[in-house]
């Protein structure tokens, strides 16, 4: 597909009708925001299906997410997974042996435990007897152990199923080169004196050169940071729109955190360690202090910083997912349902990032709704610009028509229902647990806030993107 940027420069007049066109206020003031908040139609109607098993999440737990490299840093992913499934039983207080199945996402899997649910619900206790897999979707892996699992009880093989994800970036795979590693295996397979010795003189130092867990998509080897800073400046998002949307992020999760919002935060023990209790990545800071930092992707003229991206992060997650009908026999109060929800793919050069727009109005469309209807949004913050150019190409009618076959744009959620309890912007993202938080957060905020839908959605590398239809249980 024709990169966006290009596309700007050859067949518009001026870089600056572009602009124009995808122009955006200043978060604080925009008035179209404020009239979309403004609407509140609320459909009573529920999305149940007919012939369909009602499909509901009882609850969820994660560990407080950190910066890699702090107080997690000598854990393994299968230990942060154990400790989210053990919040998650002592929170719900499931008998081990009513649970069929359990599902994790992950990204960059630690070689020894590379089915990593498994070792995480044998530690966590579960019976050998309760089979166990694991998925990897990018930022949208527990995305994808959700839905798996709702596609298991949909079926009618499952009516009690674990869905969870961990990501434990302080301790990343690192491997021998490719020549090192071929030379290692030759020598375990030489017989002879002679043999291995043919073998070692063809040593050279460059075989020691490590080779690091990959940073840039296959694809086009470009890094997500670089795509996202191109894709700022195609939407022209300023570098102020995108640190005033960080700065946002912070201050929202850093109330919410006070006020005791973040209730799906479980406290960690770390063996020889203190007991963690709340996210530690959360750091309000100033507009002054964030223009201050360097371009960290293109340079020196690029708008994409540490501050205004999402930082790496180590954390797991985990939830509940039973059949409606199975969690009111056991006694349970369910939380929301799951309903609808879709996976879109798009060009991995150009709209790696942009996969939220793509998905919002198909999960819509599919569940019947319009954005009026949503009452809490819940979308991924990979970067400020990211999610700033999601909004502005889902409230645009020329991006819908030249670029998705639509007729007329979707609309760009009101920012007074957009993340107000903070996103991976400030609370953090654990590649493969984000997804989790998310449905989380909804499920959360539409009890709080009396609301009846939510609408969860995430980009993801490779150009994929996910959404999901939250709805809330009747009270």
């Amino acid at each position: 597909m024709t990169s966006l940027l290009t596309y700007t420069l050859k067949y518009l007049p001026s870089t600056s009708q572009w602009a124009l066109r995808f122009s955006m206020r200043p978060l604080s003031c925009s008035s179209q925001l404020r009239a979309a908040a403004a609407v509140k139609a609320k459909s009573k109607q529920t999305l149940a299906k007919p012939n369909m098993r009602n499909i509901v999440v009882v609850d969820g737990v994660r560990t407080p997410f950190l910066l890699s490299g702090t107080s997690y840093k000598d854990l393994m992913p299968h230990d942060l997974a154990r400790a989210a499934l053990s919040g998650l039983l002592h929170r719900t207080s499931v008998p081990k042996d009513v649970v069929d199945y359990i599902i994790f996402g992950t990204v960059i899997q630690e070689v020894k435990t590379s089915n990593v649910a498994r070792e995480a619900a044998l530690g966590a206790g579960f019976s050998d007897k309760t089979p166990a897999h694991t998925v990897t979707m990018a930022c949208i892996s527990s995305n994808q152990a959700m839905t798996t699992a709702v596609g298991l009880i949909a079926s009618g093989q499952c009516d009690v199923v674990v869905a969870g994800g961990v990501e434990l970036m302080s301790d990343v795979p690192i491997r021998h080169s490719r020549k090192m590693r071929k030379m290692m295996l030759d020598l375990s397979k030489a017989k002879t004196l002679g043999q291995r010795l043919s073998l070692v003189s063809k040593f050279r130092l460059n075989f020691l050169s490590p080779e690091l867990p990959a940073v840039a998509e296959f694809s086009t080897n470009e890094t997500m940071g670089h795509s996202a800073d191109r894709l700022a400046a195609a939407f022209a998002i300023s570098r102020l729109e995108q640190d005033e949307y960080a700065l946002r992020s912070h201050s929202l999760a850093k109330k919410a955190q006070g006020e005791g919002l973040l209730s799906d935060v479980v406290p960690f023990k770390v063996p020889g360690k203190d007991t963690v209790t709340q996210d530690n990545g959360i750091r309000p800071s100033s507009l002054e202090q964030m223009a201050k930092l360097k371009p960290a992707f293109i340079k020196p003229y690029g708008t994409v910083t540490a501050a205004n991206s999402s930082f790496l992060t180590d954390g797991a997650s985990a939830v509940l997912i039973l059949a409606e009908e199975k969690a009111l026999a056991m006694g349970y109060k369910p939380k929301a349902y799951l309903r609808d929800f879709v996976y879109v793919s798009q060009d991995p050069k150009d709209q790696l990032l942009l996969g939220p727009t793509y998905a919002t109005p198909k999960v819509l469309e599919k569940a019947g709704l319009t954005m009026n209807d949503i009452d809490a949004f819940e979308f991924h913050e990979a970067f400020s610009g990211q999610i700033l150019a999601n909004l502005k190409a889902m409230d645009s009618d020329w991006f819908a028509q030249n670029y998705m076959g639509r007729k007329t744009k979707v609309g760009s959620p009101p920012l007074e229902k957009f993340n107000i309890w903070g996103g991976s912007l400030s609370l953090g993202h654990p590649f493969g647990a984000t997804g989790c938080r998310l449905v989380m957060a909804t499920a959360n905020r539409l009890q709080k806030e009396g609301g009846q839908y939510g609408l969860v959605a995430a980009c993801a590398a490779g150009g994929q993107g996910h959404a999901m239809i939250v709805e809330a249980y009747p009270k």
